[in-house]
């Protein structure tokens, strides 16, 4: 029972590292700048899945669209003959509120771990006395 726990908490923490790394990209690249004829950067998405049985959740990306916006930037050196350049659309507060989330949940599974843990080496004592 313990050990599916550790198991369980192990793969939340996965989970939210991943989002968490995904939150990272996002804000890494929310001003990254591309020529009106390539796509924007495309904001990443972590879906999770829920596990079968004693195994825990599995994610995978998905991703926003590639349109982005177009901003008037006549002097940035990928502006089209307008003046534009496309910039993906990432709502950094969005972005920001994730990350406090993703860090939450990956917190609160390290603690499972923790606290399982602790209470299999409490068991492993009583079990010497």
């Amino acid at each position: 029972m313990m050990v599916d726990a550790i198991g369980i908490a192990g793969s939340g923490m996965t989970l939210h590292r991943k989002w968490l790394d995904a939150i990272a990209d996002n804000l890494a690249n929310a001003n990254t700048a591309t020529a009106t004829n390539d796509a924007a950067f495309q904001e990443r998405y972590i879906v999770a899945q829920e596990g079968a049985g004693n195994v825990g959740a599995s994610a995978s990306a998905a991703f926003g669209g590639a349109e982005g916006t177009l901003v008037y930037e006549p002097e940035h050196p990928l502006a089209d003959a307008d003046g534009y350049v496309r910039y993906p659309e990432i709502d950094l507060a969005k972005q920001m509120g994730n990350l406090i989330m993703a860090q939450r949940g990956y917190q609160a599974n390290a603690a499972v771990v923790d606290r399982a843990k602790t209470a299999y080496e409490a068991a492993l004592q009583i079990g010497r006395g």
